[in-house]
């Protein structure tokens, strides 16, 4: 099925079209109303003369002698000796009496309205010619009739009709003139946009913002599409720090793995440098311990780069469950350390799995720096608008200068270097609570432990 040819049309075309139509249908309707004004203009004031004519006349004693007193009066000049009038006398009874003038005989008035000082009718002879009549009273009881030809006002009429038709379509011309200029104006600035759309694909170049000159609608879809190119460039540098930090941190495991395997080669292709039992046994168990750390800093990876967007449904949770299961989790892990858990009833709009790996990363990194048999507080609490979750440890708390950076990717204090981790776990916390519309901090607890706070909107009851 073919398309409308209006569709096919581009933008500016369409605009173009428009904008003379419009100019184009403005010029004709103004046209046609000037000239039906200036029409019943010229019919009233010859209407008006006829009356006048119909009032001298019907004073006269003959059609001959009204006739002439007409002529006498009238200014118009020319070989016609009748000067387009005709005098037509009516018996009161409906005959014709007399007539005199350019018409043999007028048609009588209707019956029913003998006469009329307002009837003006149209008698067409057989040369063509357009008269108008007027009929009045006469003194007698009959009716005079005068006839007058139109020929002046047709003639007036005609070529007022050219000149507003010669007008209309200098308009319909200059509206299309004006139609393509006003589009080739108005599109620019989307011209400009196809160019920076062009040019971004073209060169990858994300910096290339346009210079918002227009307003209205074009102007915001400058503005948005500048900051779609920020957004767009930021999202790669991230990406692009993500993969060089991601880098960083995989080459130490992977050069221990790469170095013990070679260790474990290289003896046992030496039988004289065998590696004693317990030897292999260590070498093995750090290779356990290594590939574990790099699963799971792959898997923290995989989660980081893809929880930006997530794909989890949210629905409506009792945030103390999730919280439950998450200390059940880690307590499970950490067996010597005590988790204490004071929860009140709050519902949130989140995503579970989610929202349960946030909580569980905060108890983790709770636990693996809390002492043996130190414990860890877990308390939630409602305030005003707001949903609390804060975790309380006793280990030795964070350092002020390394505060503002514990939610940074792959950021490491120097006392946690020491400690098996990657550095995702809390940027994956702050990920996930700003995703939910809330807010994760880190602070020293009044214990002088660390403290994280995970505050979230409630929902909508």
């Amino acid at each position: 099925m073919r398309r409308p040819r209006w569709k096919t049309l581009s933008l500016r075309a369409r605009l173009g079209v428009l904008v003379a139509a419009a100019v184009a249908l403005t010029v004709v309707t103004v046209s046609a109303i000037s000239w039906g004004i200036t029409r019943a203009d010229l019919y009233d004031q010859f209407d008006a003369r006829l009356q006048s004519y119909t009032q001298l006349a019907a004073k006269a004693a003959t059609p001959e002698e009204a006739l002439s007193t007409l002529i006498a009066t009238t200014a118009k000049p020319g070989p016609d000796r009748h000067n387009g009038l005709t005098v037509q006398f009516d018996s009161a009874a409906g005959t014709v009496i007399g007539t005199a003038g350019a018409i043999p005989r007028l048609p009588l008035p209707p019956p029913e309205a003998p006469y009329s000082a307002s009837r003006a009718v149209d008698v067409h002879r057989d040369e063509g010619d357009r008269f108008r009549i007027w009929s009045g009273p006469r003194a007698d009881g009959g009716t005079v009739q005068v006839a007058q030809d139109s020929e002046d006002v047709e003639d007036a009429l005609g070529r007022l009709g050219f000149w507003l038709l010669v007008v209309s379509a200098a308009g319909v011309l200059g509206a299309t003139v004006v139609g393509r200029a006003v589009a080739r104006s108005a599109l620019q600035p989307v011209d400009d946009l196809s160019s920076a759309a062009e040019n971004v694909a073209r060169t990858q170049e994300l910096s290339a913002a346009i210079d918002v000159t227009a307003s209205g609608e074009i102007g915001r879809l400058a503005t948005s599409f500048n900051a779609m190119l920020s957004a767009l460039s930021r999202s790669r540098d991230e990406q692009r720090r993500l993969v060089e930090d991601a880098g960083h941190e995989l080459r130490t495991p992977l050069t221990s793995l790469r170095n013990n395997i070679e260790l474990l080669i290289h003896a046992d292709a030496n039988p004289q440098r065998q590696l004693s039992a317990d030897d292999r046994s260590r070498l093995l168990t750090d290779l356990d311990t290594q590939a574990v750390e790099l699963t799971a800093l792959i898997g923290e990876l995989v989660e980081l780069s893809t929880g930006e967007r997530p794909s989890e449904a949210e629905e409506r949770l009792a945030l103390a469950d999730v919280v439950t299961a998450a200390v059940e989790r880690t307590r499970s892990r950490w067996p010597n350390v005590v988790f204490e858990a004071e929860l009140a009833e709050a519902d949130v709009l989140a995503r579970p799995a989610a929202l349960e790996r946030a909580v569980l990363n905060v108890l983790d990194n709770a636990a693996k720096w809390s002492p043996a048999g130190g414990k860890v507080r877990v308390t939630m609490s409602v305030e005003g608008e707001a949903v609390r979750v804060r975790v309380d440890d006793e280990g030795p708390g964070i350092p002020e200068a390394d505060l503002p950076h514990v939610f940074e990717r792959f950021y490491r204090a120097d006392a946690a270097r020491a400690l098996p981790g990657s550095g995702l776990g809390l940027a994956i916390v702050e990920q996930v609570v700003t995703q939910h519309g809330g807010r994760a901090t880190a602070s020293r607890s009044d214990g002088g432990g660390a403290r994280f706070d995970l505050v979230f909107p409630p929902a909508a009851s």
